[in-house]
């Protein structure tokens, strides 16, 4: 695999470029998240109490939210209907701790609301997440067998986890969206408070706007040294 990568120009060229804006993607979520980590809200809610604050606001009252260990592992469990927030969110009190549970609030309001996009999404995620896992194997193999239909099979699973990745963004856009409404009509944040959320869910969809341009350029490559074998 390095001789791969060392000698493919088109890792230089095409793949190179999108993973050092995903890896300033990665630096600019965890900078902005620690900056507005240290501005505590002036209402003092915790991370849980937001989150809980955003569902009732939604009508939304069968969703329990619990603490979960490590940092940054704040996410909504549709097959539990439970909200999980790290242990930097759910006691903290914090504009950037508020703007998270919030948001991950927003995703538990989207399933119960039906949400499109998000209904979507669990369709086809077992399928794209499938896809995921077998492409690079397949790919692999096809390189070393110079196997056509190993390496293109392999280019079409990963195709479908690059779809998986495209459909997540608006899933993502939305929940934020709801996240700054709910935190605004509630009351929850307000004015420098509320700007210093959406800047941290600004840098966090930033971070699935990376991995969505990686994967891309990554299949871009992959079609274009498929079509290269072909040729030759």
């Amino acid at each position: 695999m390095p001789f791969f990568y060392y000698y493919d120009p088109y890792y230089w060229v095409i793949l190179l470029p999108a993973i050092l804006i995903s890896v300033y993607a990665q630096i600019k979520v965890s900078g902005t998240f620690r900056r507005y980590s240290a501005v505590p809200s002036r209402r003092g809610m915790t991370g849980e109490q937001a989150a809980q604050a955003v569902l009732r606001a939604h009508g939304v009252y069968n969703v329990p939210v619990e603490r979960v260990g490590g940092n940054l592992t704040d996410h909504y469990d549709p097959r539990t209907n439970v909200i999980r927030l790290s242990d930097g969110v759910y006691g903290s009190t914090s504009v950037a701790a508020l703007g998270v549970a919030a948001h991950e609030a927003g995703h538990a309001v989207q399933y119960a609301q039906g949400y499109g996009p998000i209904r979507l999404r669990t369709a086809i995620i077992p399928v794209c997440n499938l896809g995921s896992k077998l492409s690079i194997i397949l790919i692999i193999l096809g390189l070393f067998l110079y196997s056509q239909p190993l390496f293109g099979l392999g280019v079409i699973l990963f195709a479908l986890a690059v779809v998986g990745q495209l459909v997540t963004l608006p899933v993502e856009f939305n929940a934020s969206r709801r996240a700054i409404r709910s935190l605004d009509e509630t009351g929850v944040l307000d004015g420098e408070e509320l700007r210093g959320a959406r800047k941290v869910l600004s840098a966090a969809a930033l971070t699935y706007v990376a991995a969505l341009l990686v994967s891309v350029a990554q299949l871009l490559r992959f079609l274009l040294a498929f079509g290269g074998r072909r040729r030759d």
